[in-house]
Formats: structure tokens, sequence, C-alpha cells
């Protein structure tokens, strides 16, 4: 039986799918990795007893947070001038970095409290990002809504630091979970938008592909802490 060609249109389409299907399994494979490499780097952390003994330091919790900050800071404003092995690197050094936190997280919750959280992150996660990759709708208004709710989220955060009101740290647990929701979908969908407007080169995709990995990444860990919290606190 002779074949029928396709139309150059639908072939056009075709190519174009299967290179936005490549470009998205790229850029999951980075983010389940960093994930991975997370996850057991805090077990291993959580089972040290020298980690143990580093966080009943008062000034521990600032040390984690200037490594992460200071990864994230390099990743985002230094990749132009940085190789594409580095920027990969340093994609890897902050996923080990954010096991520093998840230690904490099995170090202080049972492990039915983590793994309910793992099922509500990826319902949520699941969700949302399907709705940023098939939706029609513009997401853009949201970019600036999220970043304002956000900065909120961080002020309210620090503000319930002397605070210590169980209530507020409820609150913004919610809250956190419908901004890193929002962001899910968002980021979901400015990752397509652009794939859409093509890449220079491939050295200019592989960058891309790890800076959407570190967001998808951080959407993902930040649902997943959230959901501890709230779950944890109704032990």
């Amino acid at each position: 039986m002779v074949e029928l060609a396709k139309p150059p249109l639908i072939q056009e389409q075709s190519l174009a799918n299967a290179a936005e299907i490549s470009f998205f399994q790229k850029v999951y494979a980075w983010m389940c990795g960093g994930l991975v490499l997370s996850a057991f780097v805090g077990y291993l952390l959580a089972n040290s007893e020298a980690w143990y003994s580093f966080l009943v330091g008062s000034w521990s919790w600032i040390f984690i947070i200037a490594v992460q900050l200071g990864l994230v800071f390099a990743i985002n404003f230094l990749r132009d001038k940085l190789a594409t092995p580095i920027v990969q690197g340093l994609f890897l050094a902050y996923s080990a970095a954010v096991g520093m936190t998840l230690s904490i997280v099995i170090l202080v919750y049972p492990s039915d409290i983590i793994f309910k959280a793992l099922l509500c992150t990826g319902a949520v996660y699941g969700s949302m990002a399907a709705y940023g990759l098939l939706t029609k709708k513009s997401l853009q208004a949201w970019g600036g809504f999220l970043f304002m709710a956000l900065i909120g989220l961080i002020v309210a955060s620090i503000v319930n630091v002397f605070a210590k009101s169980p209530m507020f740290d409820y609150i913004i647990c919610w809250l956190g979970v419908l901004i890193f929701a929002g962001l899910t979908a968002y980021d979901h969908q400015k990752l397509r938008v652009i794939f859409a407007g093509g890449f220079a080169n491939q050295d200019v995709e592989a960058k891309i592909v790890i800076m959407g990995a570190l967001e998808l990444f951080l959407d993902f860990i930040n649902l997943f802490l959230f959901f501890v919290r709230i779950l944890g606190s109704r032990d």
C-alpha cells in the first residue's frame, strides 16, 4: 500500500510539536535530576550527626539561606557570561544545597506527613502544569501579580518570625500554595512562549533549559514545603 505524503503544513506542525516535546523533555530531565539529588543529599544529611550538631547552632539557617540565594543569583544573573557546563554545574550545586533544607524537613516531620505532602504537591503541580501547557488563554498578566504576591508573602513570613502566630503561619502557607500553583502554570506557558521565539544556537537553548528547570524546580519544592507545613500543623 502506497503511503500518502503529508501536506507541507502538517509536516511543519509535526516537526514543531516534536521539537517542543524534546525541549520540555530536556527541561524535565534536569528538573527531576535536581529533585532526586536534593532528596538524596537531604537523606544523607538527616542521618549525619555532624550535620545535626551544625543545625543546633544559631547561625546555621543564615548559612543555608546564603548558600542557596548565592547559587540562584549566579545562575540568574551570570549565566550569559558563563560556559554552559558551569551553568549546569551551578544548577546541580543548588539542587544539592536544597538538600540542606530537605534534611531539616526529614528531621522535623514524620514520614507519613512527608508522603502526604508529596502526593498533594504532585496533584497540584501536575494539574497546574497541564493547565499552563494546554490553555489557549494568555497568562502573561499573571506574572506581575504573582511576583508582587510573592514579595508580600516573603514580608509576611519575616514578620511572623517575630510574631510567632500559628494561625498567621497557616494562612501564609495556604497563600504560598496558591502563589506557587499559579507560578507553575505561568512558568510552563512562559517556557512555551520562549521556545516559540526560537534560539540563536544550541548553547543558548541549553542555558534556557537550565533556567526552565530551575524555575519549575523552585515551583515544585516550594509547593512541597508549604504542604509539609500545612499537614504538619494538623498533627
